[in-house]
């Protein structure tokens, strides 16, 4: 089963949490369809930004979009300039208020989406497809993810036949739901045609009860959990009698 299905939507309510979260009621089509225009227009607007992933949470008269990118800098802009412009044209979008949280990914190399599109990016400009995969790979190990396994289909080379082939290393337990799986499927527009990369990342297993939180592979801080406080936590020393 875990073999034919999405990981992440395998995985939801489990471990994962859903991107977008908030209630339709009679108005569940309009606000899908929404959200899928704010999506595409994140990701063509900030098309340099490496954006990986973008989670939206609806309240009555506020729309909060979260980003979470590997260069928020560019997003952010000199004095948050660029934010305010972003705020405004998605205010345009939504007729409602926006709030933008930007999220950074520390470690882009264990992010699906980021792998998948630079993989995607590099064949586009004629480097090899196998010299592309061996090295997000290389990179990925050598930021100790537990597995990763890239496949590629299309015409590769401009072969005549379309082909698939696939490149894995370390585990990736598909049907284990406790494994904190990404996944990412992008397309590649070649002279040939398109090419679909797909990229697994094992990131290691969950144990225990795990906060719903889209924000998967992010510290409790880059959630917004913040620090605990001094001593919070920690067994009070007993007396002795």
């Amino acid at each position: 089963m875990g073999q034919k299905t999405n990981p992440i939507g395998n995985r939801l309510g489990i471990i994962r949490g859903w991107e977008s979260n908030w209630y339709g009621g009679n108005d569940y089509g309009n606000k899908l369809a929404e959200d899928d225009k704010i999506r595409k227009y994140v990701h063509a607007r900030l098309a340099k930004a490496s954006v990986s992933r973008v989670i939206i949470e609806r309240t009555l008269r506020l729309v909060t979009v979260t980003i979470t990118t590997a260069r928020p800098g560019i997003i952010i802009g000199k004095g948050g300039q660029e934010v305010d412009k972003l705020k405004e044209e998605l205010k345009k979008i939504t007729g409602k208020e926006v709030q933008i949280n930007i999220f950074e990914i520390k470690r882009p190399e264990l992010d699906a989406f980021l792998v998948a599109t630079s993989i995607a990016r590099q064949i586009e400009s004629r480097i090899s497809y196998r010299r592309a995969i061996k090295m997000a790979i290389a990179a990925a190990i050598r930021m100790n993810a537990e597995g990763i396994k890239v496949q590629i289909s299309g015409r590769l080379n401009g072969a005549e036949m379309a082909r698939s082939e696939s490149y894995k290393e370390g585990r990736i337990p598909l049907s284990t739901f406790r494994a904190d799986i990404d996944y990412a499927l992008v397309e590649s527009h070649t002279t040939y045609g398109r090419l679909g990369v797909k990229v697994w990342i094992m990131k290691g297993e969950v144990f225990g009860k795990r906060e719903l939180s889209p924000l998967v592979g992010l510290s409790k801080k880059q959630q917004g959990g913040g620090k605990p406080e001094r001593g919070a936590g920690k067994p009070k020393p007993r007396r002795r009698k």
